[in-house]
């Protein structure tokens, strides 16, 4: 049976029907479903595998980058939450997602203290909104990273940075609970661009709980799951018509979605 995905939409998230169709381009089901669909108990938590956090806008970050959205969910499902995962269950946030886990106090929750915050995403180092593509190394064996290395993808935020004190980055480093980091790679180098976008401690781009299976992420690899989405597709395809070589369909992000899916096969 295909795994079932649960991607929470709703009051400014956007990224829905990009990151559903990878998702079953990966070969899971996927549901895009209204937050109020589940607090009115239209739809359970519980008849999915994967829980989804996109990106997007959430209440427009009024007040504060995924904040919003965090207090609807910890005021209305919170048990549903915490159910889902003392199961073995998989949960991603992209972007905004990434915010909203945060303030859930979802990741990194450290000692397994769910529901506390205790890091955040904040402004920039350079105060504005930030699209581009950034390089990535892979730091802990999340499954939603298992056989990825390296992993370029790109980036659309102005609230990226990842904050947390210094016992807390410490704790962090100590239990491999960094997933992602950036660093200067294909990209950067082709376009002469900074490997660090935000100003994130220790390059940090991504972060998981203490088991791996809850991912934060701000880059959004939705918006590379085609070969056609690399800005620079076009230059690799002249050089592997050269080299007679296959060109790929495939884009570098989709990976990490086929990769939940492997997870429960």
């Amino acid at each position: 049976m295909k795994p079932k995905i649960l991607i929470f939409t709703g009051y400014g998230l956007n990224c829905d029907d990009e990151t559903k169709l990878a998702f079953e381009k990966a070969g899971g089901i996927a549901d895009t479903i209204h937050i109020n669909d589940l607090i009115s108990g239209r739809y359970r938590m519980d008849n999915y595998q994967v829980l989804v956090f996109q990106g997007g806008f959430s209440y427009g970050d009024d007040t504060g980058a995924g904040n919003a959205y965090a207090s609807k969910l910890k005021n209305n499902l919170w048990p549903e939450l915490i159910n889902f995962i003392q199961k073995d269950k998989l949960i991603i946030g992209i972007c905004n997602g990434f915010q909203i886990l945060v303030n859930l106090g979802l990741i990194p929750a450290l000692n397994r203290n769910f529901g506390h915050r205790q890091a955040a995403l904040i402004q920039n180092d350079f105060p504005r909104y930030q699209t581009r593509w950034v390089d990535l190394k892979v730091i802990n064996k999340s499954p939603w990273l298992l056989g990825i290395q390296k992993i370029s993808l790109p980036i659309a935020h102005g609230e990226g940075k990842f904050y947390a004190v210094k016992d807390i980055l410490t704790d962090i480093e100590n239990k491999n609970m960094i997933a992602l980091k950036y660093y200067s790679g294909e990209m950067c180098e082709r376009y002469d661009l900074p490997a660090n976008p935000n100003g994130s401690l220790l390059n940090i781009a991504g972060v998981t709980d203490e088991s791996g299976r809850i991912l934060g992420l701000m880059p959004h690899p939705e918006r590379a799951q085609d070969f056609f989405q690399l800005p620079h597709w076009q230059n690799i395809k002249e050089d592997k018509n050269k080299l007679i070589k296959i060109i790929p369909k495939k884009g570098p992000g989709l990976a990490i979605f086929e990769n939940a899916i492997k997870y429960f096969s």
